[in-house]
């Protein structure tokens, strides 16, 4: 009989047993992570989900079992899946007498009874004693945990008997108890946490009966959701929030979400509180938010990380899942990535085939991560260090809450609670699972170095202010100012808790640079680059990067001329084309080609873009041998400009677009090709006295004459000259002759002789 969780596991098996008038180990046993109650006698075992798992694929022809059931299917986890499509497979392929059972009081029925060849559905009301249904709506403003305060105080002055508190996670529990414990001042009632992570002693005391003349609290997550009756529970507060896993397959990080409840979850949760007799649930959000609920929780294989599932599935004969009765098929792009995932540990060849690393993988019940950070540190006479680190990862609340992940080590080794000592004894058999004997200490422990084997993306390293810190996949994180590690500047990150823009650390080692590169290195790429010095000089340096992270970096001494010029070339791409000497002769050529392009697409585009997107095929060889982009000869980049015209672009171009335009007086005057509104020069209006045609350029473009007065001021720009003489000249002239008196104004310029003086003195 499988359960979701191992608090259900061992109440069913503590139920039937009692049922029979025996003790756990009997006829009814269980068999769960670190705690196991068969014998001989034991004909029911009850285990958990994982626990089946490892069991079918370790005896894929479940020889001496004649049933499984499948208990609280709804809640879809990844292992009851997986368990399922093996069981079937089992049946269909090796005993036809294996029987399969699937309970739920949510169960979506018949679409499980399809997946199995049309199994017969089987309903039964059972006894549920009538709960009636309260909302008390939701404060936005206020944390959950005041809300929920709020309503058991409420609870317990209306209404009789125990109360169940629903609450997403345990941060949560922890504060609601913080306030009853300042809040209620009867001392008939016990406030008790439901968790997890807990001593199953302590789980067991929470959900015994109160005792005579008094009244309990229990504040739990869904671990008392399901498969859990508790005694003397009338009634139930329910938050209506969730904790479940995410997996972001861009970061490769789980993270655990806090999400609303689905219908089928808050109706399980209602169902406490008519278990043993008439109940009341209070509801902390509005009865229309009801409808809007999802139907039911989303499965496990949609959410998360399938690399375990993938090893398995190739250990079965399966690897893509084809052929096997899965309710939902696993997302292709989650089972590519896990692929990825297991080729690089080595674990899966080329083809997909399990390698003999990753038989051995299998055979650890593990993460493969984890599992491969135990092997790795077989390798380096760290296996036992490596299955702690195991087993804390794995097994939530083991050696406290501080971050340092040595700390928490030093006290789970210092733990004699019986989950401790279960831990340590779980993590040995690991060990000697990698091929060695457990090792107690005789090579120095290095945390950081197991972690980067493990987790290499979540290698952080310090930015900014204390605490602070970025990973090697860019996302931000940070440790809390006050934190031993908030100062240092390399950790390696075991486990995060979710944020919208960035994450919390919440377990993490130190780890030396040294170590990264030593353990690290097939990830390290390296690049060589020009950076410019405070002076604004231009030096070659080689940098180390592990993803978005510089893990080192230094001049290049000696470098040879082709890393040079790579360097060179990279730093153009990085910065653009600004960063080279072009001098004022190139930028007018530039300014040319592009008016003249804008005309005829036979000249050439030398724009910003389509030089960069062709620099390789005319930059590298203004670059050669130089050792510095400083170093550059500003010709070397004209006659690359040139060198992209024809020859007949070359021969046509001071024609069609002159550098200079020669007045009538023979000044000469420089051509802004890259003015707004077109070709633009600046000359003095007495120098083109005379003049009748207005200049042009290109293919009849005309110039715009920014006309100047005697003091270089500009009186007026035009692009029709003639014009400008027959008309507002008059105006013009009326103006300028008597502020600059000694300097000729004729009344019709047309026919006035041109002149670069003023008038002769008499």
């Amino acid at each position: 009989m499988l359960e979701p969780r191992r608090l259900a596991a061992r109440a069913a098996a503590s139920r039937m047993a009692r049922t029979l008038g025996e003790a756990v180990g009997e006829t009814v046993g269980y068999r769960v992570r670190l705690d196991t109650r068969v014998s001989a006698r034991t004909r029911v075992e009850v285990v958990t989900e994982g626990v089946f798992s490892r069991m079918i694929l370790d005896d894929p022809g479940l020889e001496g079992v004649a049933g499984v059931l499948f208990d609280e299917f709804h809640e879809r986890s990844l292992d009851a899946d997986l368990g399922l499509a093996f069981a079937f497979d089992c049946q269909r392929v090796l005993r036809g007498d294996l029987r399969l059972l699937l309970m739920s009081a949510t169960l979506d029925g018949a679409r499980i009874a399809a997946l199995l060849d049309d199994a017969p559905v089987i309903v039964s009301e059972g006894r549920q004693h009538p709960v009636r249904t309260r909302y008390l709506g939701r404060d936005s403003r206020a944390p959950i945990e005041t809300q929920v305060t709020r309503a058991v105080r409420l609870a317990l002055e209306q209404e009789c008997g125990g109360i169940l508190v629903f609450l997403p996670g345990q941060g949560e529990i922890r504060g609601v108890t913080r306030r009853l414990a300042e809040d209620l001042t009867d001392p008939r009632v016990d406030v008790t946490p439901l968790y997890g992570a807990m001593e199953s002693s302590d789980q067991d005391r929470a959900i015994a009966p109160a005792a005579a003349g008094r009244r309990k609290v229990v504040l739990a997550t869904s671990i008392a959701q399901t498969s859990l009756t508790l005694d003397g529970v009338s009634v139930v507060i329910d938050s209506g929030l969730s904790r479940v896993p995410r997996w972001d397959a861009a970061t490769g990080i789980t993270r655990l979400a806090t999400v609303r409840a689905s219908r089928a979850a808050v109706d399980q949760r209602r169902g406490r509180a008519g278990r043993t007799g008439p109940g009341t649930c209070w509801r902390l959000w509005d009865e229309a938010e009801t409808r809007a609920l999802p139907a039911f929780d989303r499965p496990e294989i949609l959410e998360t990380d399938l690399s375990r599932l993938l090893l398995d599935l190739t250990r079965w004969g399966a690897s893509d899942g084809t052929g096997l009765a899965f309710l939902d098929l696993p997302p292709a792009g989650a089972l590519a990535e896990a692929r990825r995932s297991l080729v690089d540990m080595g674990a899966l060849d080329s083809a997909g085939r399990l390698t003999p690393h990753g038989r051995t993988l299998c055979h650890l019940p593990l993460p493969p991560r984890l599992a491969n950070m135990v092997m790795v540190g077989a390798e380096t006479g760290q296996a036992r260090r490596a299955a702690l680190i195991g087993a804390l990862l794995s097994e939530p609340g083991l050696g406290g809450r501080d971050v340092d992940i040595s700390h928490r080590l030093d006290l789970l080794l210092r733990d004699r609670s019986p989950r401790g000592r279960a831990a340590i004894a779980l993590a040995d058999r690991w060990a000697r699972l990698a091929g060695v004997a457990a090792d107690h200490g005789r090579v120095a422990a290095d945390d950081g170095q197991l972690l980067a084997k493990a987790y290499p993306e979540r290698i952080a390293r310090a930015r900014g202010a204390p605490g602070e810190f970025q990973l090697a996949g860019g996302r931000g994180v940070f440790v809390e100012a006050a934190d031993a590690l908030a100062r240092e500047e390399w950790l390696a990150v075991a486990e995060l808790g979710g944020g919208a823009a960035r994450d919390r650390i919440l377990l993490a080692a130190r780890i030396a640079v040294t170590t990264i590169r030593a353990t690290l290195g097939d990830r390290l790429r390296r690049e060589e680059r020009l950076v410019e010095t405070p002076s604004g000089a231009l030096r070659s340096q080689q940098i180390i990067r592990l993803g978005e992270l510089v893990v080192e970096e230094g001049p290049l001494t000696d470098a040879p001329a082709a890393l040079i010029e790579e360097a060179m070339l990279g730093e153009v791409r990085r910065r653009g084309l600004s960063i080279l000497p072009w001098g004022a002769e190139s930028d007018d050529l530039r300014a040319r080609l592009a008016f003249l392009r804008g005309g005829d697409r036979e000249w050439p585009d030398v724009s910003d873009g389509a030089l960069l997107a062709t620099m390789d095929d005319w930059l590298p060889d203004v670059l050669r041998g130089r050792r510095s982009l400083r170093d550059v000869p500003v010709a070397a980049l004209h006659d690359a400009l040139l060198g992209r015209m024809s020859w007949d672009c070359q021969r046509r171009l001071d024609r069609q677009a002159p550098p200079r335009w020669i007045a009538p007086t023979g000044s000469s005057f420089a051509i802004d090709y890259a003015a707004e509104g077109g070709p633009r020069l600046a000359v003095r209006v007495q120098e083109v006295f005379g003049l009748n045609t207005h200049p042009t350029v290109g293919n009849g473009t005309p110039l715009a004459l920014a006309l100047l007065s005697p003091a270089q001021r500009e009186i007026q720009v035009t692009k029709d000259l003639p014009r400008f003489w027959a008309g507002s000249w008059s105006d013009v002239r009326k103006e300028m002759r008597g502020r600059y008196p000694k300097h000729p104004w004729p009344e019709d310029p047309s026919i006035a002789a041109p002149t670069r003086r003023s008038k002769p003195r008499v």
